[in-house]
């Protein structure tokens, strides 16, 4: 894009330029050119920076009334937007220093499959499962969304269910398959993500998908969603197996802690937490998970509160498409995906990691 004036940027060539550069993200704020994030690093556009009436300007032409109203009676507002037939949005407008701010985040519009995302066959396995928790988590722009649309991608393509989905915003479409697809989005179709959980016991699902568990009310419809004989799919933003259950438990009083550990301990299928890391062969990102399936001994460890040894568990489960995050991060360095600042820096022991590669090391030489 020529350099150019503030008021000459339009909403329409930034959203052309996000999909031409296959950026993630694209910030627009007061006193700073519009900002791509293109493969997990930030590239400013050359052009001048904003003023407070051009972030409005660009705004308002993306956001509806109600998302405006929303926005300056809450201070933010969330939702999705599609950009014609090219590509489709995930905006956050907020309020920052008294003006608009802008985040808008692209959603692929292809649905990747689980080999392309790199999880393993057995994956798969669980989405037949009848009823059962499968959590998918990580931090914020870890690709949780993508892996759950691929998930949902297969059971729509082979099981006849009826499947539900709570989000906030919706990102991924699902057109009607095999199965039956009712999507539901938080602010817009139900008023929040607990509230639309009950309403959907009653609307006979075979699947539903929680966008987030955000407070206590979510997790306990989740659960019992689970136990009632439901698939549920939710997402944390927690990192690890073991984290995440005692994340879940750690949110109930301490009067509930035991009961929500058998309940845990019972309807929990799978765990699957993963971050992005730069690659180091070539331009892009990768995904590192952590995978969990539950097996008799990690449902006693959860039931006796002795998360601290579910990675044990995970380290010795390989045949049965288990993995710890670190072991993935090693195979990922070993085969010069990653580089090793990416290795040690997202590592869940890094010491233990420098160590092994110095054991390599040492056993090279001799």
């Amino acid at each position: 894009m020529a350099k150019l004036t503030a008021g000459d940027i339009q909403m329409d060539d930034l959203l052309e330029l996000v999909v031409s550069e296959n950026a993630s993200d694209l910030h627009i704020a007061v006193a700073a050119p519009p900002v791509l994030r293109v493969h997990g690093s930030l590239e400013p556009l050359d052009c001048e920076p904003l003023r407070p009436e051009d972030t409005e300007r660009l705004m308002k032409s993306i956001t509806s009334d109600d998302h405006q109203r929303w926005v300056r009676e809450r201070g933010g507002t969330d939702f999705g937007f599609g950009f014609g037939e090219k590509a489709r949005f995930r905006v956050s407008v907020f309020r920052e220093r008294g003006h608009f701010g802008i985040a808008l985040r692209l959603i692929p519009s292809h649905i990747m499959t689980l080999d392309e995302i790199g999880l393993p066959p057995q994956i798969k396995e669980l989405l037949y499962r009848p009823k059962g928790l499968i959590l998918v988590t990580g931090p914020t722009g870890s690709g949780k969304t993508t892996t759950l649309a691929s998930m949902l991608n297969i059971i729509n393509e082979s099981r006849d269910s009826h499947i539900i989905t709570v989000e906030d915003p919706i990102e991924y479409y699902h057109a009607h398959r095999r199965s039956l697809v009712t999507q539901r989005e938080v602010g817009i179709d139900v008023t929040t993500f607990s509230e639309a959980l009950m309403r959907a016991l009653r609307q006979d699902p075979d699947v539903i998908l929680v966008g987030e568990m955000r407070d206590l009310e979510t997790m306990e419809a989740a659960i019992t969603a689970a136990e009632t004989g439901h698939l549920v799919f939710a997402t944390l933003h927690t990192t690890g197996a073991a984290r995440t259950v005692d994340r879940i438990v750690d949110a109930f009083p301490v009067n509930q802690k035991e009961q929500v550990r058998i309940q845990l301990a019972s309807t929990l299928v799978a765990v699957i937490s993963q971050r992005l890391i730069a690659r180091s062969d070539r331009r892009g990102r990768i995904a590192a998970f952590e995978v969990m399936i539950k097996t008799s001994s990690i449902e006693a460890l959860i039931r006796d509160n002795k998360t601290f040894r579910i990675t044990s568990d995970i380290q010795t489960g390989g045949r049965l498409g288990m993995f710890t995050l670190d072991a993935h991060l090693f195979e990922l360095y070993q085969r010069g995906v990653i580089s090793y600042e990416s290795l040690v820096t997202e590592a869940e022991h890094p010491d233990g990691i420098i160590e092994k590669l110095g054991e390599m090391g040492a056993r090279k030489k001799r």
